[in-house]
């Protein structure tokens, strides 16, 4: 991937979890020749920052994050940027079967099931940088026997990669020496108009997700097991709609947004597959989605402050408020609590088998419309 650059810094101090000790914590920068960048940070493997212009060359970051250590700590439930494991999403009472065993596992949300890995997650502990390459950043984490309940030493390395196509991948693997659970995914939101420009801004984009079904959860969020149709329904978004009109149809269900997991690749005979597209209009900017996993969880930050009732002010990059309905998550993954559930896909891992998730974010400027304006 010739006519990439990668630049190195140091971001700050962090707390390595397992032994208290402070570490240093570096920012790895990729820049293309389109003036894309992404920076990551060792701290979580979390995506810092997306930098991409718009139709008329101007550069935003798109992607909500923090200038320092501190604010990823104190803002750690919302998961900022954050890498998830060694489950994404929720595992039911904490606890699982295999065979006539019950694996109990950490629980971390309000004592009734865990939520992202439990208490320390893979957003939480400090990756060792494997290597630094035109070929992208790789991160590792060795997450010992026992760690939050699961089973079995996991060795888990992420590439991020950028390339010259506005092409943003990662590649998420796994390997394990004894049978557990994994699925991986990251936890970047997304403001394509800018990432401190709001509701108003979200209220902008389109989107589209290539789902015929979404996991059917209770009112708890946890899989009921049944697959529903999104046909005639606020989840069907298998033509481009705005968000602002979808988000209004939201206001009297218990849950003010989207926060589901849709099935994607039905039908699919592997490979890495578009699921889904989101364009913010005003500005060109478009995200495309690739990915070679069945499901997608679609988040537009309901439960990121909402000001306006009296919650605190989340401050991220460049002092911006985060708000609620200011951002929005692709998340691809299995679906949540699979391991519960045999008819989902399996998020078993064995020893001897690698677990292999890649997802590709393509960053593109739509600009159809830029000489109509213009011409007038």
């Amino acid at each position: 991937m010739s006519g990439i650059t990668i630049e190195e810094e140091i971001f700050g101090l962090a707390k390595n979890p397992y032994t208290k000790v402070p570490e240093m914590v570096r920012r790895y920068t990729m820049t293309n020749q389109n003036q894309v960048s992404v920076s990551v940070i060792q701290l979580g493997a979390i995506i810092q920052s997306v930098r991409m212009p718009d139709a008329y060359h101007k550069i935003e970051d798109v992607c909500l994050g923090f200038d320092d250590i501190a604010s990823y700590i104190n803002t750690r439930s919302a998961y900022i940027g954050g890498t998830l494991g060694r489950v994404a999403n929720r595992v039911a009472k904490g606890e699982y079967t295999v065979g006539d065993k019950v694996q109990k596992v950490t629980k971390n949300f309000k004592n009734t099931y865990q939520l992202h890995g439990g208490f320390v997650g893979f957003d939480s502990v400090i990756w060792e940088l494997v290597s630094k390459t035109d070929l992208g950043i790789v991160f590792r984490h060795i997450s010992p026997d026992g760690d939050e309940g699961y089973p079995g030493k996991v060795t888990a390395t992420i590439t991020y990669w950028l390339d010259n196509q506005n092409r943003f991948g990662v590649r998420f693997e796994a390997t394990t020496d004894k049978t557990t659970c994994v699925n991986i995914s990251n936890h970047a939101y997304y403001n394509l108009a800018g990432h401190g420009a709001g509701p108003k801004a979200l209220a902008e984009h389109t989107v589209e997700i290539l789902s015929k079904h979404i996991v059917e959860t209770d009112d708890a969020q946890i899989p009921t097991g049944n697959l529903v149709s999104v046909d005639d329904t606020v989840f069907d978004l298998r033509v481009p709609v705005l968000l602002g009109d979808r988000l209004k149809q939201f206001e009297d269900r218990l849950i003010k947004g989207y926060d589901n997991c849709f099935v994607v690749n039905e039908g699919s005979e592997g490979g890495i597959n578009l699921v889904a597209k989101l364009l913010h209009k005003p500005s060109g900017r478009a995200m495309e989605v690739y990915t070679n996993q069945p499901g997608l969880q679609f988040y537009t930050a309901n439960n990121l402050p909402d000001e306006e009732n009296g919650d605190a002010a989340m401050i991220g990059k460049e002092c911006t408020h985060y708000r609620k309905h200011g951002s929005f998550c692709v998340e691809t993954e299995k679906f949540p609590d699979s391991m519960n559930h045999p008819e989902f896909p399996s998020i078993f891992l064995q020893p001897g088998d690698k677990y292999l998730h890649e997802v590709i974010y393509k960053f593109n400027v739509e600009e159809s419309w830029r000489c109509c304006c213009e011409n007038k």
